[in-house]
This record gives structure tokens, sequence and C-alpha cells, in this order.
């Protein structure tokens, strides 16, 4: 009894202590620990939605999102560009990141609507994109560039209607401009299609990218989970792939791909090491396996295909489970090796076990190199910033047709609520930034994650609790839905424009305003519940 209270002891002291020791020492996050995003195409989808996905996992991005407003440019007009760095650390504080100039480009004469996220992610003409981190070779990052990803996704929905006229507005601008990031995939959906985009640097001291694009075929599913997943590329088969001009000279000047003797391949030229990152390709199996588990594939499998046609169409609420999903029920479940024993010699998983344990510097378990890039790590993750399910809608108007999906901080202990496209606002909460608050109850992201950092430290109880909150509620808005976009379809049809952004805007608001007071009451109430006398 004595060693299994020091084993749930020592855990929960060292999840704290990790916790603790990132506020402090804000180290970055390593490639393989960020973003996760699912993609679905038009025929994959339970109503005919295209979607893309994105779980923001940086630990160091902005929380909050704003509504920028389509605007109009005299001629001439430059736009000035930034790149994002981290911030130095400063004691006590959360880490965030900085912007430094890094020059102008003309701007365009005409702007659409988007949702200014950390990434830009929804433009009122149902353009969407998701977005996760695989980094590539060291030697092809450039800092001579003007154009980073988060510049890019928001030049693409400033810029673009379609997932197509992205791309190719993307190549343009790095071809002139150049890319001064490391190695990023987008998801880029429209109301017909969706397909990856991934790019890699030019090189040390030039201007320019290297970048290929797949299109997800519309009865499959595909996910990126930081690490390149494109391979063989068939450019003349162009309703599928596209590529910069010098997807295969860059390759075979440094060495990485010889034409003579092998068959070109995305990932393996410009990002060899993420495909043997467990912390990438376990994501990847556990994505399919749960929408397509017919399928049985290998969860230590080095790839896997580009995408898959789903078991069965995808419904929101696979999107969601999904993305809160922490393996468990399988073999890599981090809470299996922390058990408790009853009287009668069952065992069990302690209630003290959570999903989010960090193995590697806990030293008490040993699953697969513990919680790093080369190790496990869960889809869920307690870093999230905020994670978002996009759908786009070519049966519905585009004032209604897209919809974001967004929760705040871990997945595993957070609701998505929906924001429509075409809304004017969002609720104040919403738009404050917790990381330049501090904590505050005027920040609706310190709402979420609290509940979720609570939670953690005896899940098996907590998350009961947590799930008694959200799952009535997430299920009250997805049933909704159909209600809601009835009404606005009314009001469009008697040409009642206004009246009906008006009305998604009360309801997308008055949504967001009701989870985040259920966040606090929730956490309220775990608070009561497990009060100490345990």
């Amino acid at each position: 009894m004595k060693r299994l209270l020091f084993l749930i002891l020592t855990a929960q002291c060292s999840f704290l202590f990790g916790q603790t020791n990132e506020i402090l020492n804000f180290p970055d996050l390593t490639y393989g620990m960020e973003c996760t995003s699912v993609t679905v195409g038009k025929q994959a989808s339970s109503d005919g939605s295209v979607m893309t996905s994105h779980s923001d996992d940086s630990g160091r991005t902005r929380t909050n999102i704003l509504v920028e407003k389509a605007k109009d440019f005299p001629k001439g007009t430059m736009k000035t560009l930034y790149k994002r760095r981290p911030a130095p650390s400063e004691k006590n504080k959360m880490p965030k990141y900085e912007f430094v100039r890094t020059g102008v480009i003309p701007e365009a004469e005409h702007t659409y609507q988007y949702f200014n996220s950390a990434y830009p992610c929804l433009n009122e003409k149902q353009l969407a994109i998701g977005e996760s981190t695989f980094g590539g070779r060291s030697e092809l990052k450039s800092d001579s560039g003007l154009i980073d990803c988060t510049a890019l996704c928001m030049l693409i929905m400033e810029r673009c209607a379609t997932a197509r006229e992205a791309i190719t507005m993307a190549g343009e601008l790095l071809k002139k401009y150049g890319w001064n990031d490391d190695g990023e995939c987008l998801t880029i959906a429209d109301k017909n299609e969706v397909w990856h985009l991934e790019i890699v640097g030019p090189g040390k001291g030039k201007v320019g990218a290297v970048w290929a694009a797949q299109r997800v075929p519309d009865d499959h599913v595909g996910v990126n989970a930081n690490a390149s997943t494109i391979r063989a590329i068939d450019l003349k088969n162009k309703n599928y792939f596209m590529a910069s001009d010098n997807i295969y000279t860059v390759a075979e000047e440094n060495g990485w791909y010889d034409k003579k003797k092998e068959t070109f391949q995305f990932a393996y030229a410009y990002a060899p090491a993420t495909r043997t990152s467990v912390a990438c390709r376990r994501r990847e199996w556990r994505v399919f396996d749960l929408l397509a588990p017919s399928l049985k594939l290998d969860p230590n499998s080095e790839n896997y295909p580009f995408s898959v046609k789903p078991d069965s169409l995808v419904k929101l609420e696979d999107m969601v489970r999904v993305f809160k999903d922490y393996y468990e029920g399988t073999e890599y479940d981090m809470r299996k090796t922390l058990t408790v024993t009853d009287k009668e010699g069952k065992t069990t998983i302690s209630p003290f076990a959570n999903p989010f344990m960090k193995t590697d510097e806990m030293k008490l378990h040993k699953i697969n190199g513990g919680w790093n890039w080369r190790g496990e790590r869960n889809i869920a993750v307690y870093f999230t910033i905020y994670a978002t399910i996009l759908q786009c809608r070519s049966f519905l108007p585009d004032e209604v047709g897209g919809l974001c999906w967004l929760a705040l901080d871990n997945v595993a202990s957070s609701i998505y609520v929906p924001f429509y496209a075409s809304i004017k606002d969002f609720p104040e909460t919403y738009k404050t930034c917790g990381r330049e608050t501090g904590f505050s109850q005027k920040a609706a992201w310190w709402a979420f994650n609290r509940l979720g950092t609570i939670a953690a430290k005896r899940w098996g109880d907590m998350s009961k609790v947590v799930d008694a909150a959200w799952k009535p509620m997430q299920a009250e808005f997805f049933a909704k839905q159909s209600e809601i976009e009835r009404n606005v379809l009314q009001l469009l049809q008697n040409n009642k424009r206004e009246e009906a952004i008006n009305f998604l805007t009360k309801y997308s608001c008055e949504s967001g305003d009701k989870a985040v007071k259920t966040a606090w009451e929730t956490g309220d109430l775990i608070w009561t519940i497990f009060d100490g006398s345990w």
C-alpha cells in the first residue's frame, strides 16, 4: 500500500512539476509535439460537407479569435508582413510570440472577411485552413524570405475563394517573396474539395520555397500529424497534384534524390526524419483506426496511405471523438501504467492516472520511449491552445455554409462551439487573449484551461464530471444546427440578409457565452466535490 501511495504521489508531483517547469522555463515543443489536422472529402462526410481541422498544440500562440472585416484598398497600397518568433522569456509570465517586420508586398484591392485566429482559419467564401508543422531538413530553412506560416494563412484567407486558387497564389507569392519558416502542412478546404499543401524552404540564404500539394479524394479522409505525408507525386494528374517548379531540382542538387535509382518521394526527400517519429505516425494510425478500423492498419508501420475511405460516413461527433482521443483502451494508453488493486485482487487503472502524464520526465513508465517527439503523444494534449473543426458546404449559401466549431484548451476536457463565417463579432471573452491578461475571467481560454488543469489531477473521477457537463451541451449544439440553419435560409430567401447575419451572430455569441459560463461552473463544482477530504 505504501508503494502504491508513493507511485501515485510521485506521478502526480511529477506531472505537476512538469507543467510548472514549463510555465517557468518556457521550453519550445519539438516537432511531433505540435498540431494535428484531419481532413474529410464531401462524399466521406455524413452531410456532404468538406471538412478540415486543426489542434493548435503550440503552447505559445495567442488564445483569442477576432472577426477581420472585408476591406477595400486604393491601388498601389502596400501591406507590411511580419514573422513570428518566440519572445524572450519573462519570469512568471506565460510564453508567447513576438512579431518582427520582414517587408512589404502589394495589398489586394479587396480582401474577404475572415476569422483571425492564431492561424487564420475560415473566410466568408467558405475557404478553410488547418495546419501542422513538420519541420523538414534544417538545411532548407532560409531567413531571406518575407512569408511565414501565419502570414501565408492570412494572405490566403484575405484573397482566395477556393483551395486551388489558394495553392496557386501561395506558390506565386512564395516564389517571389520567399518562405522563411520551417516545414509546414496546410490542409486547405473549400466547398467542393480539400488539399494538403506541404511547404519547405529553398535553402539557406535563398528566396523561394519548395512545395507539393495533394488532393484528398472526395470519398476519403486524410491526416497530418507533424510529419510530411506526401510521397510519390504525379504532376500529369493535375486534378490531384500540384508542385513548385523546383520540386525535383533542389532534392537532386543536395543529393536527396537520384532520378536514375529511385522514385521521387517528397516526404523522404525533404523531411525524412518525421517518418520515423512515433509521436507522428502513431497519431496517423489512430485517426485511420478510429475512422476506418476495418483496415486493421499496423500501429507500428512507418507509412500509412495518404488518405483512406472511412468505414462509415464521418459525422461531427466522429471528428470530436478523434480530437478527444488519448488512445483509451489501446496498449498505448499511458494511464494503464498506473494501477490500483482492490481487496478482491481486481486491478484497474488508478483514478489518479491521466493521459497527459509526461512519461519521459517521470521515469516511472517505459511507453515507447516516453513522451517526446520520438516517443508517444496523444491526439488530445494539455498544451492545446485551441482547436477547430471547419465545415464548408456547397449546398448552402456562404452566409451559413461556412462554420467553425471552436474548442479552447485541451479538447479532452473542452467543447466545440459553433461560429458561422458571416458573423459580425465574437463574444468579448473570446476576443480577449488570455496570454496577455494572465489568469482572468475576462478571457474565455482561462475558463477551459483551469477546468482541464484541475480535471487532469484525478482524471479517472473528475473527467466524468466534465463529461456530464459537456456531452449534453455538445449534443444540443449539434441537434440545434439544422434548426438554426433553416431559420437563416428562410431569412435569406426573403432577402433579409442583414437580419440573417445578425441572427447567426447572436446565436454564435450566446453559444460561446454559455460554454464559458459552464466551464467556470464545472471547475467550481469539481473543487466542491473533490474538496480534499478524500
